[in-house]
Protein backbone atom coordinates (compact mmCIF):
# COMPACT_ATOMS: atom_id res chain seq x y z
CA UNK A 1 0.00 0.00 0.00
CA UNK A 2 0.89 3.46 -0.60
CA UNK A 3 0.76 6.10 2.28
CA UNK A 4 0.65 9.17 1.39
CA UNK A 5 1.53 12.24 4.13
CA UNK A 6 3.42 11.56 6.92
CA UNK A 7 2.68 8.68 9.26
CA UNK A 8 0.01 9.11 12.02
CA UNK A 9 1.94 8.00 15.84
CA UNK A 10 -0.59 9.59 17.91
CA UNK A 11 -4.38 8.30 18.70
CA UNK A 12 -7.22 10.84 16.99
CA UNK A 13 -8.06 13.35 19.49
CA UNK A 14 -11.62 12.32 19.85
CA UNK A 15 -10.82 8.47 20.25
CA UNK A 16 -11.55 7.12 24.22
CA UNK A 17 -9.58 3.97 25.14
CA UNK A 18 -11.65 2.01 27.20
CA UNK A 19 -9.02 0.11 28.49
CA UNK A 20 -6.96 2.73 29.88
CA UNK A 21 -7.96 4.56 33.13
CA UNK A 22 -8.97 7.61 33.29
CA UNK A 23 -7.22 10.93 34.66
CA UNK A 24 -8.01 11.94 38.19
CA UNK A 25 -6.90 14.32 39.34
CA UNK A 26 -5.35 14.18 42.82
CA UNK A 27 -7.49 15.43 45.78
CA UNK A 28 -5.22 17.40 49.37
CA UNK A 29 -6.13 15.23 52.20
CA UNK A 30 -9.15 16.92 54.53
CA UNK A 31 -7.73 19.01 57.27
CA UNK A 32 -7.99 17.21 60.61
CA UNK A 33 -10.61 19.34 61.92
CA UNK A 34 -12.56 17.87 59.17
CA UNK A 35 -12.06 14.84 59.62
CA UNK A 36 -12.92 15.37 63.62
CA UNK A 37 -15.85 16.96 62.63
CA UNK A 38 -16.77 14.02 60.93
CA UNK A 39 -15.92 11.23 64.05
CA UNK A 40 -17.68 13.58 66.37
CA UNK A 41 -20.91 13.51 64.28
CA UNK A 42 -20.63 9.68 63.84
CA UNK A 43 -20.78 9.37 67.67
CA UNK A 44 -23.21 11.79 68.49
CA UNK A 45 -25.69 10.22 65.90
CA UNK A 46 -25.16 6.73 67.39
CA UNK A 47 -23.38 5.17 64.45
CA UNK A 48 -20.21 4.65 66.27
CA UNK A 49 -19.33 4.03 69.93
CA UNK A 50 -18.05 6.26 72.12
CA UNK A 51 -15.17 4.55 72.78
CA UNK A 52 -14.48 4.68 69.24
CA UNK A 53 -13.59 7.97 69.67
CA UNK A 54 -12.37 8.42 73.31
CA UNK A 55 -8.46 7.93 71.95
CA UNK A 56 -8.54 11.50 70.44
CA UNK A 57 -10.07 13.24 73.53
CA UNK A 58 -8.32 14.49 76.37
CA UNK A 59 -10.04 17.41 79.42
CA UNK A 60 -13.35 17.35 79.28
CA UNK A 61 -14.46 16.33 75.72
CA UNK A 62 -15.15 13.10 76.68
CA UNK A 63 -17.31 14.13 79.67
CA UNK A 64 -18.96 16.38 77.67
CA UNK A 65 -19.42 13.78 74.83
CA UNK A 66 -20.97 11.53 77.34
CA UNK A 67 -23.81 14.25 78.52
CA UNK A 68 -24.80 15.02 75.29
CA UNK A 69 -24.87 11.12 74.09
CA UNK A 70 -27.06 11.09 77.54
CA UNK A 71 -29.33 13.73 76.46
CA UNK A 72 -29.73 12.76 72.82
CA UNK A 73 -28.79 15.62 70.76
CA UNK A 74 -29.34 14.20 67.57
CA UNK A 75 -32.09 12.10 65.86
CA UNK A 76 -30.66 8.39 65.35
CA UNK A 77 -33.80 7.70 63.03
CA UNK A 78 -34.62 10.01 59.74
CA UNK A 79 -32.61 11.56 58.05
CA UNK A 80 -28.79 11.35 58.80
CA UNK A 81 -27.13 14.04 60.28
CA UNK A 82 -24.20 15.66 58.09
CA UNK A 83 -21.68 18.44 57.82
CA UNK A 84 -23.31 21.35 56.42
CA UNK A 85 -20.58 23.67 56.72
CA UNK A 86 -18.12 24.12 58.82
CA UNK A 87 -15.07 27.04 60.06
CA UNK A 88 -11.97 27.30 62.30
CA UNK A 89 -9.91 29.63 63.50
CA UNK A 90 -6.37 29.16 65.44
CA UNK A 91 -6.13 31.48 68.51
CA UNK A 92 -2.14 29.51 69.12
CA UNK A 93 0.10 27.52 67.27
CA UNK A 94 -1.22 23.81 67.28
CA UNK A 95 -4.74 25.26 68.50
CA UNK A 96 -7.67 25.24 67.12
CA UNK A 97 -11.20 25.82 67.50
CA UNK A 98 -13.76 24.46 65.21
CA UNK A 99 -17.41 25.74 64.20
CA UNK A 100 -19.89 23.92 62.44
CA UNK A 101 -23.19 23.74 61.32
CA UNK A 102 -25.06 19.91 61.40
CA UNK A 103 -28.22 19.60 58.89
CA UNK A 104 -30.49 17.27 59.98
CA UNK A 105 -32.96 17.41 57.19
CA UNK A 106 -34.39 21.38 56.81
CA UNK A 107 -33.03 22.52 60.43
CA UNK A 108 -29.62 23.13 61.19
CA UNK A 109 -27.15 22.75 64.49
CA UNK A 110 -24.65 24.05 65.69
CA UNK A 111 -21.61 22.22 66.82
CA UNK A 112 -17.84 23.96 68.35
CA UNK A 113 -15.10 22.16 69.37
CA UNK A 114 -11.41 22.82 70.27
CA UNK A 115 -8.58 20.77 68.96
CA UNK A 116 -4.78 20.67 70.24
CA UNK A 117 -1.63 19.35 68.99
CA UNK A 118 -0.43 17.30 71.92
CA UNK A 119 3.23 16.84 72.53
CA UNK A 120 2.62 12.78 71.37
CA UNK A 121 2.30 14.54 68.08
CA UNK A 122 -1.32 13.62 67.53
CA UNK A 123 -4.31 16.12 67.34
CA UNK A 124 -6.77 15.49 70.51
CA UNK A 125 -10.05 17.47 70.88
CA UNK A 126 -10.37 18.70 74.40
CA UNK A 127 -14.19 20.19 74.43
CA UNK A 128 -17.26 19.82 72.53
CA UNK A 129 -20.49 21.82 72.69
CA UNK A 130 -23.68 21.32 70.70
CA UNK A 131 -26.74 23.55 70.68
CA UNK A 132 -28.68 21.29 73.20
CA UNK A 133 -26.37 21.71 76.32
CA UNK A 134 -26.16 24.71 78.76
CA UNK A 135 -21.95 26.01 78.64
CA UNK A 136 -20.09 24.15 81.01
CA UNK A 137 -19.97 26.03 84.90
CA UNK A 138 -15.66 25.34 85.43
CA UNK A 139 -13.06 25.29 83.32
CA UNK A 140 -9.57 24.20 83.69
Amino acid sequence: MNRQGPRRTTRPPTRRDSRRPARITPQPPPHPTELFADRILLVLTGHKPLHWFARHTTGHAFEDLLWLLAHRPLPRTGPRPRVHDIGRCQPDTGVYEVFARIAVGPRLHALAFRMTFTEDRRWRCTAVELDTRPPRDTYE
